[in-house]
């Protein structure tokens, strides 16, 4: 298809699209709202809507009140029901498609529903309004001039009782329209493979030699990916081998750990960075401005939301808000209802909103993922921007981390123990170590609170990981690529007594 005929076609469809989009920035509230009701409506005959008589729900307040929060564990039973090919329990369309969710590193697999509608309206529908959003913000791109690199999950799809399941990117893939097949590479039988090493160079020969124009999938796998790609070609940066390279749009993972080390491979001033927030439940945020870490919540593919903020999560005076009620700055677990008959449903996200006029917000972790032993409720978000400040002030960089409690014994006080394995380690780890302490300090006054005078916890260890220990341990548990993930801070030492059991150097 001629490039000028693309352009044409994408500017029509931008132009559609934004008068809607400009509809939900307006009314928020109100179209939240009306797709509630609707929701409710379309499901009111499954049998979880006869079970709490959708029928009979006409206001917000009693669809609190009714309906409860739930967990995968609540939801399993019916799930699994739905896999084995039972149909109208909790949606009403068959659902054919269940992403094996990657979330965790648990062992625990969760098969989250995926309907035709979140298909089409929410996960496909998200993946145009990105292109949208950056394409009117960005007037002289030459996007289409070339391909997309994509990189997605490394499993396979298995069918199974006449459903399917798999990484909610292979499931993507596998159902693409033929006109983002045509502007993608590589090829889907290569973004399929379910061999991680095998598959990566397999990307590499299918990709060194096209014309790529956007990068597009998880932050720490694409960057082996990449770097994979110029220690093949022996080149000192990608644009020697994409010179037309202009934009990576990115999620799955913070990008704070990671941006540096980008920033060495495309060394453009003017290379675009576009952050996106989507799960296996849902495609939920866009980078809706350049230069910007804010993403712009997405109010009409789906899906209705309810935070709890996180001071009261869990406790015995949590509170369930709509987003009408959210406030600036504070800290929030992200409840969701969607139109793959998720119905209250607890993510396991944190977020922050930064803007209320439009629904801004920042994804600042997850409710399991965060060490709160001596209630100093340290989250994701501090770690990662402290850690950022001091690796630019020690000139060091980190490939990936962990960290969990020291509990208290005996007169023992509690601290903090860090696992990190360094690309560039700091001259001094002890100088780095303080910096790090005094970071959190200034970025957590509970932390800060709880440091002073040692009175509750000692200063934290850190600890230098041998070369490839995290990939080394995702490979052991078979959970390499895709958007599986380190789990970056733990209220328990699971995973960091298993990690520091393997830090052995040859």
């Amino acid at each position: 298809m001629p490039i000028p005929l693309v352009n044409s076609i994408a500017s029509w469809f931008l132009k559609k699209r934004f008068h809607q989009i400009e509809l939900f920035l307006k009314y928020p509230n109100e179209v939240q709202n009306e797709l509630l009701f609707q929701l409710l409506s379309t499901a009111k005959d499954t049998e979880i809507g006869k079970k709490y008589d959708f029928a009979s729900i006409s206001t917000y307040d009693t669809f609190c009140e009714r309906i409860p929060i739930s967990s995968y564990e609540d939801c399993q039973d019916m799930i699994e029901r739905s896999r084995r090919g039972e149909h109208n329990i909790f949606w009403p369309s068959p659902i054919k498609w269940f992403a094996k969710s990657s979330g965790t590193t648990n062992a625990k697999s969760k098969f989250i529903p995926v309907s035709t509608e979140s298909l089409e309206d929410c996960h496909y529908a998200a993946s145009k309004d990105l292109l949208c959003m950056y394409l009117n913000n960005n007037e002289d791109s030459q996007l289409f001039t070339g391909k997309s690199l994509r990189l997605g999950g490394s499993k396979e799809l298995y069918k199974e009782n006449g459903t399917v399941f798999g990484d909610l990117s292979a499931i993507l893939i596998d159902n693409m329209p033929f006109w983002a097949e045509f502007s993608s590479t590589p090829s889907s039988k290569v973004s399929l493979m379910s061999d991680w090493e095998v598959k990566m160079k397999a990307i590499v020969e299918e990709t060194r030699n096209e014309n790529v124009t956007s990068l597009a999938g998880v932050p720490s796998w694409m960057l082996v990916l990449l770097n994979t790609i110029l220690e093949t070609t022996g080149k000192d940066n990608l644009f020697d081998i994409w010179p037309n390279l202009e934009v990576y749009f990115h999620g799955g993972v913070s990008f704070v750990p990671y941006v540096d080390q980008y920033k060495a491979i495309l060394p453009k001033p003017d290379f675009k960075y576009y952050e996106i927030y989507n799960a296996s439940e849902g495609f939920f945020a866009i980078q809706d401005q350049n230069n910007s870490s804010e993403l712009l919540l997405m109010l009409d593919y789906g899906i209705f939301y309810e935070f709890i903020p996180m001071d009261t999560y869990g406790t015995a005076n949590q509170k369930i808000i709509p987003l009408s009620a959210v406030e600036i700055g504070k800290n929030y677990a992200v409840i969701i209802t969607t139109n793959a008959g998720l119905w209250r449903y607890k993510i396991g996200d944190t977020v922050r909103f930064t803007s209320i006029s439009p629904y801004r917000i920042k994804v600042s972790g997850r409710t399991k993922h965060h060490i709160n032993a001596f209630g100093e409720e340290l989250i994701i978000e501090n770690a990662e921007d402290a850690l950022r400040e001091v690796c630019f002030s020690t000139n060091a960089e980190i490939v990936d981390y962990t960290a969990a409690p020291i509990f208290m014994n005996g007169k023992d006080k509690g601290s903090h123990e860090w696992l990190i394995e360094f690309k560039t380690p700091p001259q001094n780890l002890k100088v780095f170590n303080e910096l790090l302490d005094t970071k959190l300090k200034s970025l957590n006054s509970d932390y800060e609170a709880k440091r002073l005078n040692n009175m509750t916890l000692n200063m934290p260890t850190v600890h230098i990981a041998r070369e490839r220990l995290f990939y080394d341990w995702l490979k052991q548990h078979d959970k390499l690529g895709g958007q599986h993930k380190i789990p970056r801070l733990s209220n328990s030492r699971e995973y960091i007594d298993e990690l520091l059991s393997l830090n052995i150097t040859s």
